[in-house]
């Protein structure tokens, strides 16, 4: 019979075997990074800083050419640093501006309103309008509306009267005040009973007629 080993030194020397050094060569470990790049999800881009621009979409770009990225309306330049865009200094949209388009560099307005807007009502420009008997009103180039109201004088009556679609009141019966209760015409002396006449003052109208009351007697003025 030969020597006999304990059984700890058989089992030692299988695992030396399997770890060694010597069971790789260098052709395996090529194999096996390639194996880890082809199974790997990660897209490795080509590094063009200093070269080239890409756009948004993908387009390449040589250094010194122009070129308009995805995100901007406005034109690039491509250069050893990067796209250099434009930042030109827009003009203010109209305020009345009720159409803009963003396909340039800067918003442009193409449609600005040209009418007025009244009391829920719209209007022309340099349109002239009476949104009630004593205002006069224009539709102005700048969208808004100006107004005048009338400024009514005093009527010479005391029962002045107001008409449809007149802004000021007006006197139907001529100038007139009052005698007492009574209103008689002015201009002219006016009996109201058998012993008073009464004349209205001329030019005050609201003021109570000027009256001359002679002395009577039984219905008769004594002379």
């Amino acid at each position: 019979m030969g020597p006999h080993f304990p059984m700890t030194c058989v089992v030692l020397l299988a695992l030396h075997a399997t770890v060694s050094p010597a069971s790789f060569s260098p052709e395996d470990y090529a194999a096996d990074e390639a194996e880890l790049t082809a199974n790997s999800d990660t897209i490795i881009f080509d590094d063009y800083r200093g070269k080239v621009c890409v756009d948004d979409n993908g387009f390449v770009y040589k250094l010194g050419e122009r070129f308009f990225p995805g995100h901007s309306n406005c034109p690039c330049v491509c250069t050893e640093d990067g796209p250099v865009c434009d930042q030109p200094e827009c003009p203010k949209i109209h305020p009345k501006c009720t159409k803009v388009e963003h396909n340039g560099c800067c918003p442009e307005c193409k449609e600005v309103k040209n009418f007025c807007e009244y009391r829920g009502k719209t209007y022309k420009i340099l349109e002239e309008f009476k949104p009630s008997p004593c205002e006069w009103c224009r539709c102005e180039p700048n969208n808004e509306v100006h107004c005048v109201v009338s400024d009514c004088a005093v009527p010479e009556c005391v029962n002045p009267v107001y008409e449809p679609e007149q802004c000021c009141p007006i006197c139907k019966n001529g100038p007139n005040c009052f005698a007492g209760t009574t209103i008689i015409p002015a201009g002219i002396e006016v009996k109201v009973d058998d012993c008073t006449i009464c004349r209205c003052h001329n030019g005050d109208w609201w003021k109570p007629a000027q009256c001359l009351r002679r002395e009577c007697l039984n219905g008769q003025t004594l002379s």
